[in-house]
């Protein structure tokens, strides 16, 4: 059920009541928390209004630019770079997965097909395979994808920088 009521002083506020029935509690929990995501997104629209292609086409894209950004260092930072760019690949290779594709086959081709210049192609979990993923319609948040990244990128920073590791018992 979802029941919408308004302010009569002002149109401008609106008050949202989701009412959540299921069978048992691990159904509404989970009922729970997919309204929650729903509306985390929805709030990451109205922060910023941007949305980029999903299906692991910006992942890929990323990896393989960060990779061409490697060639040009040397040393231990090159391969802190390819690294990353690899890590960047786990998001295509878990969408697969999912798909029941093959995830290693299915991200060579995903990054040769990026290589050619089809910086829009995904993977399409709606038709198992690799399509230009706008005209698909399938699009994510900018602001979620850099959220992500940006937590993700902090968090290995913070790790990399403990030099020392104290045992307790």
């Amino acid at each position: 059920y979802l029941i919408l009521d308004f302010c009569p002083k002002s149109w401008d506020f609106w008050t949202v009541t989701i009412v959540v029935c299921g069978s048992n509690k691990l159904v509404i929990e989970e009922a729970e928390r997919s309204i929650h995501d729903a509306l985390c997104v929805i709030r990451c629209l109205v922060k910023k209004r941007a949305l980029i292609a999903g299906g692991g086409a910006p992942e890929i894209e990323l990896a393989l630019r960060l990779i061409e950004y490697s060639c040009t260092l040397s040393g231990m930072e090159s391969y802190y770079v390819c690294a990353f760019a690899d890590a960047m690949e786990v998001i295509p290779s878990t969408l697969a997965e999912n798909a029941g594709l093959n995830p290693i086959s299915t991200v060579i081709e995903l990054k040769n097909r990026h290589a050619q210049g089809e910086t829009t192609a995904g993977i399409n979990v709606r038709k198992s395979g690799i399509s230009n993923i706008l005209e698909e319609l399938v699009v994510q948040p900018l602001l979620l994808s850099v959220s992500a990244l940006t937590l993700a990128t902090e968090t290995v920073r913070s790790i990399l920088k403990i030099d020392d590791v104290v045992n307790t018992r």
